[in-house]
């Protein structure tokens, strides 16, 4: 059995409605990284230099050195960047992500930001590499991470964000219970939930294109003007979503040493009153909004087929084409994953196996269909499935003359093809369903095979929709 974990598929066409406060059209999360402090450093008890994210072009770590240069970039930050930022955000709702050891450095910097009434959400224990982290380090330094944080706050941390996760962050930060939300994530401009860490975990994603990280990137910007504008184009363009009643969630990056720049500051300012001349918009923190997705589109109980093992599938999916589990076998052993927890997925995933069995397999699924309105009907002898949708279209309820009309046409259909004519009847009524029976039947069965096998599939896929949901 081969799974692939990736979700590729998210909310689909049809997010869930954000319902955001008071009818807004957008919410507009600002986070303020506070590292400065919490950085590689052989002072801190690290390795090498810190190397990531400053004014210096093609940094590299300096391996069992100070690196002064480099110090004094991410010094800015604190001593200037930082006082230049909450001077212009100290009246809006903003998301520090603080690393521990550089919270515990900044007594006055976190004074201002709680008389600020900032989330404080945690940021790691040292603002590091956590790639190459064995899990278990990584789960003792976010439980140290969690420990420094209320010992220095004076609260506990309800958010989390590493950045430089590793692929098992998510997981080690759900396993605590201590969160409300977990931002390891790029994927998706509105909360989702997860299955991790033994527990419904709500992700708030990240970004790191409206991000100001971009200025210290070789491809990214090179002055306020395009931060602003990009800023400026995100926010109208998840507005309009939000005017024709799709909200979304503009989430912005900054960092201390970066936007703290007069520069850099100066574009925000400009693309933070854009923001505030436009009426419904939402300023919220990462945990506001946390707070309010819970609540609005709480977590539920989910059919998983991508976990079911292969006895449980089969029973399940294994007369979603007639009469046919080998397909339901086949589609089990693919390489399935959360991307076919849906209707749609599942139905890929059947129809890859139909499609390429042979043309006597496939023929065999054919003659698995009764005839509309035939005998098997009569008898109740059909299966819920097929009961149900001849039902529906009113195939139960035929006249004598009507009932002979369908036998006559049925005996034809099979005289000539060698196979009973399928129609996937919930897209018809009674009488479409005739005229499709008379068009159909005059053709070749070079070109009725095909159209009887979409046919199927369609059945199929109708099938799954009233099992799993649109």
């Amino acid at each position: 059995m081969s799974r692939y974990p990736r979700d590729m598929t998210g909310y689909g066409a049809t997010p869930p409605a954000a319902n955001w406060p008071n009818g807004a059209k957008i919410a507009v999360q600002i986070v303020l990284n506070y590292e400065e402090g919490g950085e590689n450093n052989i002072l801190h008890g690290d390795a090498a230099s810190e190397a990531f994210l400053s004014e210096i072009t093609g940094a590299a770590a300096w391996p069992g050195q100070r690196h002064w240069n480099m110090e004094s970039i991410y010094e800015y930050g604190s001593r200037a960047g930082f006082w230049r930022v909450h001077r212009m955000l100290s009246d809006l709702p903003i998301t520090v992500y603080g690393v521990a050891t550089a919270l515990a450095r900044a007594p006055e910097q976190l004074a201002a930001m709680k008389s600020s009434g900032w989330e404080i959400a945690s940021h790691g224990l040292k603002w590091v590499e956590h790639k190459d982290m064995p899990a278990d380090e990584e789960r003792a330094a976010i439980a140290e991470a969690i420990r420094l944080h209320t010992e220095v706050v004076g609260e506990a941390p309800r958010g989390w964000y590493t950045g430089r996760c590793s692929n098992n962050t998510v997981a080690l930060a759900a396993e605590t219970g201590q969160f409300a939300y977990v931002a390891d994530s790029y994927a998706d401009d509105l909360p989702y939930w997860v299955q991790a860490g033994g527990r419904d975990q709500l992700i708030v994603p990240y970004t790191m294109d409206c991000n100001d990280m971009r200025f210290a990137i070789q491809a990214g910007y090179t002055n306020g003007d395009q931060f602003e504008s990009y800023l400026k184009d995100s926010f109208d363009y998840l507005y309009e979503e939000g005017r024709v009643g799709a909200p979304k969630m503009l989430s912005i990056g900054l960092h201390c040493r970066l936007i703290g720049r007069p520069g850099r500051a100066a574009a925000l300012r400009r693309a933070i009153e854009h923001f505030k001349s436009h009426e419904g918009v939402w300023f919220a923190t990462r945990l506001e909004i946390a707070e309010h997705w819970a609540k609005e589109n709480p977590a539920m109980p989910k059919t998983r087929p991508s976990e079911m093992d292969r006895e449980t599938f089969v029973a399940e999916f294994g007369g979603i084409f007639e009469h046919s589990p080998w397909i339901a076998e086949g589609a089990h052993a693919l390489e399935l994953g959360p991307t076919h927890d849906t209707a749609q997925g599942v139905h890929n995933a059947l129809a890859r196996v139909f499609r390429s069995a042979s043309e006597d397999q496939r023929l065999g699924v054919l003659t698995a269909h009764p005839d509309l309105a035939g005998k098997l009907a009569a008898a109740g002898k059909l299966t819920a499935e097929s009961t149900s949708e001849q039902a529906g279209a009113g195939l139960d309820l035929l006249t004598d003359q009507e009932r002979e009309t369908f036998q006559n046409l049925n005996q034809q259909y099979v005289a000539r093809h060698g196979f009973p004519f399928i129609i996937a009847v919930r897209d018809y009524d009674k009488n479409s369903i005739l005229a499709a029976f008379h068009q159909r039947i005059e053709n070749d069965r070079e070109m009725e095979f095909p159209q009887a096998c979409k046919q199927v599939e369609r059945i199929a896929e109708l099938r799954l929709i009233e099992k799993l949901g649109a």
